[in-house]
């Protein structure tokens, strides 16, 4: 296989122009185990160039929602959309070489070994076999895009949760992805590591315009970072408003977060 326009550096790579229709919407979405609903009906959509926020309390459903929208997943009911195609009953694999790449909350790295071979073996698995002059290139560039070009021999395993969350990122990126959906993207990572991988994710959407979408309990980093946030609560979609407003919603503020939401940091002014 030989390079094409997706192994050149993200800066030599024109955006994809803004698109009205959502890069991924759920209709009615619905899912059950046994005797218990998990999701009632989740309705949302995101935009390429977007970054949404799913925010709720634990046990909202927003693993189980990311695991439906990415194919990990059966539905019981309801629709997943791609750029208006259906593709609800598409695996996980087929949505993947659609455009939907998922960092899942838990870890997923090859601990044994270093960042360079974990790399090389993503790169392998999306693309087949290529020669050794051309995986080099890819690997180095990925690890490039998420800041590990100098712990390229370090094993996966002695990674910060910051380092091991990039490396995540950047396997996600091995395929560069139309949508990238992290489910606890902040989890277990210090806020210093938090607030870079923030600004990763946040330039994807604004340089590349990948539609990504986030949930986490880091809610001050997650706001900086969104463009728009929902609040999932039982299963269902509650609220939806921009950072500035979701804090100050009754429901944001009654049932998630209480006045605390009130007196969070306004985020930075955008680029």
């Amino acid at each position: 296989m030989t390079s094409n326009e997706n192994d050149a550096p993200a800066s030599d790579r024109a955006p994809r122009a803004p698109d009205e229709t959502p890069a991924i919407r759920s209709t009615d979405l619905r899912v059950a185990r046994g005797n218990k609903t998990i999701l009632r009906g989740v309705t949302m959509s995101a935009r390429s160039g977007e970054v949404l926020g799913v925010l709720g309390p634990s046990g909202a459903g927003k693993s189980t929602l990311f695991r439906a929208l990415v194919g990990e997943i059966d539905v019981s009911s309801g629709r997943v959309e791609l750029f208006a195609e259906d593709v609800t009953g598409l695996p996980l694999w087929a949505r993947a070489r659609r455009g939907i790449s998922y960092v899942p909350q838990t870890p997923s790295v090859l601990w044994d070994l270093s960042v360079r071979d974990n790399l090389a073996s993503y790169h392998r698995v999306v693309h087949g076999r290529v020669d050794a002059a051309t995986l080099k290139s890819a690997v180095e560039r990925l690890a490039q895009r998420v800041a590990l070009e100098d712990r390229m021999d370090v094993r996966a395993g002695e990674l910060s949760g910051g380092e091991r969350r990039r490396l995540e990122l950047a396997r996600a990126l091995t395929r560069p992805p139309k949508v990238l959906i992290c489910d606890e993207p902040f989890a277990g990572v210090d806020p210093q590591q938090a607030s870079r991988l923030g600004d990763m994710l946040r330039s994807l959407a604004r340089d590349e315009s990948v539609c990504v979408i986030l949930a986490d309990h880091h809610v001050e980093e997650a706001l900086r970072v969104c463009t728009r946030a929902v609040l999932l609560l039982d299963g269902e979609v509650a609220a939806e408003a921009d950072p500035a407003a979701f804090r100050e919603h009754p429901l944001v503020v009654g049932r998630y977060l209480g006045s605390w939401a009130r007196t969070m940091p306004p985020p930075p002014p955008r680029p």
